[in-house]
């Protein structure tokens, strides 16, 4: 019987020591979705599902020595940014960016406890670069100058923020925001009835990278990764893991 080499994909993001969301929910999403996954630490924070209550950053060098250790071995096909924390960080991805295939960047700067994470310049170095972005209604807004909160304005948002591709993502709204090759659609989906959501927008972004390193679109990734954070929520809505916003399930498929 053939072994299929899995696809590899890195995630250079924050950890979240509650496992939730971060290089913790990367990796399950990965894993879950049939990709090897490799990761690139930039920050390790104290959190859990009632919210962040401390940050220490990884000092840019150790970052780049990560970063330099995956990609100079592993045949990396996709690549998920999220938490970058420091904006010399920024910078050092921003010059890797010809070297970090099928880049999807999920601006983290709010978590979903309210507790700010990041400010837009840590990941202003990378919007320059031709990547996949995520940004929530709240990090869209953040990124704009204006407010987001409607689908219309979601949608000037995406065409204002422009790259390769920018999905803003409704959250609990269930309606996404795709603009991509000069078209803005609107991706609506099934609405999950739960608290139970922390670490979504992760799994969102991570779902992306690995659905481009098996071969799809853009489009057509940001459809299947819709698909499968609904099935996460659904599966993780009736789980009572701690007294707050709990995890998603990411192996309810």
């Amino acid at each position: 019987m053939a072994v299929m080499t899995p696809p590899v994909v890195l995630t250079i993001a924050g950890s979240d020591s509650g496992g939730g969301a971060g290089i913790q929910a990367d990796l399950k999403t990965f894993a879950a979705l049939g990709a090897y996954g490799t990761s690139v630490l930039t920050a390790v924070t104290a959190q859990n599902t009632l919210g962040v209550t401390a940050i220490h950053p990884i000092p840019v060098d150790v970052v780049a020595a990560q970063l330099e250790a995956v990609l100079a071995d592993l045949p990396v096909a996709a690549v998920k940014v999220g938490m970058i924390g420091d904006p010399a960080v920024g910078e050092l991805l921003a010059s890797w960016a010809d070297r970090l295939p099928n880049l999807v960047v999920d601006p983290v700067l709010v978590a979903t406890s309210g507790a700010r994470l990041a400010e837009t310049a840590s990941v202003a170095p990378l919007l320059k670069s031709p990547c996949v972005l995520t940004p929530n209604r709240q990090e869209a807004a953040a990124l704009v100058g204006e407010p987001v909160e409607t689908v219309p304005q979601m949608a000037a948002a995406a065409q204002k923020l422009g790259g390769r591709a920018v999905v803003v993502t409704g959250s609990e709204l269930a309606v996404d925001v795709l603009h991509f090759g000069g078209v803005t659609e609107t991706i609506a989906g099934e609405p999950v009835a739960t608290v139970n959501n922390h670490g979504s927008g992760c799994t969102f972004s991570s779902a992306i990278a690995v659905r481009l390193a098996l071969g799809d679109r853009v489009p057509e990734a940001v459809r299947a990764a819709k698909k499968y954070v609904t099935a996460a929520l659904a599966g993780g809505r009736d789980w009572q893991l701690g007294a707050g916003p709990g995890p998603l399930n990411h192996f309810a498929i």
